[in-house]
């Protein structure tokens, strides 16, 4: 059985504890959350936003300000005046006056961005109130793509009532990805799979056709996108193109690609376009049982996930584990 984010977090006995920035500290989820993830032992929380509304919420909860707990309001904070220079070498091009960068600042989403960049946190997650474009706009603009890549994807983490786990990308944020966009979406999530499931990764490129028995456009990029892998990355366990059930079911993959190391037994699942990956993954979590955890972002040099605005307290602790595991495996 595949261990959830926070085990994992527990096993690798960090000291010090990374710290975690979270920039909607006056929503009751998130503060449930951080709390929560302080109580496992999994990371250090800094709430940024209003000091007196975060801390008559926390009051509330019967706790206040700690070592674990910091509580930083961008407009009294010492470390605001040098976020601010560093945010303006940013954005400068852009045309952003010193002043736009100090309003800007009090942004608390901005903020805990910028507190990533700076290294006086290890990650951000942020998304109970912000929207999706938000939090990716922030991540792209302040901390950047890593080195190896050009581009940012989304996954999600699949655990199945069987004890199984699978990552589906792209299920939140790429729209119609190009033959190149999947090679890229292919190998982040190859180390998602690594760093958040520790496991190796089988990597199936699905689509409505399964080794030429159909031909459309659509299929042929997904072939194309699946060969450039092989050759590319030959030390990939990938292919394609394969539907999903080709993909996931032993017999079916034995009969459709009998000379595939991945049909059958596939536990990356990359999608053809946005609209397949996100109807297959709510069908998975709806019909199929399982728990659905994302969607968490790829490809940025420093860790900052989204959360869905209809989020649980329970799920800001577990994307608060996957950030720090993002963080420690990178």
């Amino acid at each position: 059985m595949i261990k959830r984010p926070i085990e994992q977090v527990l096993n690798l006995n960090l000291p010090p504890k990374p710290v975690i920035a979270l920039a909607e500290a006056e929503d009751d989820r998130i503060i449930q959350g951080a709390l929560d993830a302080i109580k496992h032992g999994i990371a250090d929380i800094i709430l940024v936003g209003d000091t007196e509304n975060i801390i008559q919420k926390l009051a509330g909860h019967d706790v206040g300000p700690s070592d674990a707990l910091q509580v930083i309001d961008p407009a009294l904070s010492p470390l605001t005046d040098d976020l601010a220079a560093q945010y303006y070498d940013k954005r400068k091009h852009r045309g952003l006056s010193h002043q736009d960068v100090l309003t800007a600042l009090h942004d608390p989403l901005i903020f805990a961005t910028l507190l990533v960049d700076a290294g006086h946190a290890n990650g951000t997650v942020n998304g109970a109130v912000y929207t999706t474009p938000d939090v990716v706009r922030a991540a792209i603009q302040i901390i950047g793509t890593r080195s190896d890549t050009s581009m940012i994807s989304s996954c999600f983490l699949m655990y199945l009532p069987d004890g199984r786990a699978m990552v589906y990308s792209d299920c939140g944020l790429v729209i119609d990805p190009s033959e190149q966009e999947l090679v890229q979406i292919a190998l982040a999530s190859a180390q998602s799979s690594k760093q958040l499931l520790d496991q190796d990764p089988k990597i199936a490129m699905l689509s409505f056709s399964t080794k030429g028995s159909a031909k459309h456009p659509n299929v042929s990029k997904v072939a194309s996108a699946t060969q450039r892998l092989k050759t590319e990355y030959p030390q990939l366990d990938v292919d394609g193109e394969l539907q999903f059930d080709a993909a996931f079911v032993p017999d079916v993959g034995q009969r459709k690609a009998p000379d595939s190391t991945v049909a059958g037994q596939a536990n990356v699942m990359i999608f053809p376009n946005l609209d397949a990956g996100n109807i297959g993954y709510k069908i998975t979590e709806r019909l199929g049982g399982a728990t659905a955890l994302g969607p968490i972002l790829q490809g940025l040099a420093k860790p900052a996930n989204d959360l869905s605005r209809g989020c649980s307290a329970s799920d800001v602790t577990d994307m608060i584990a996957v950030t720090v595991l993002q963080a420690q495996k990178s």
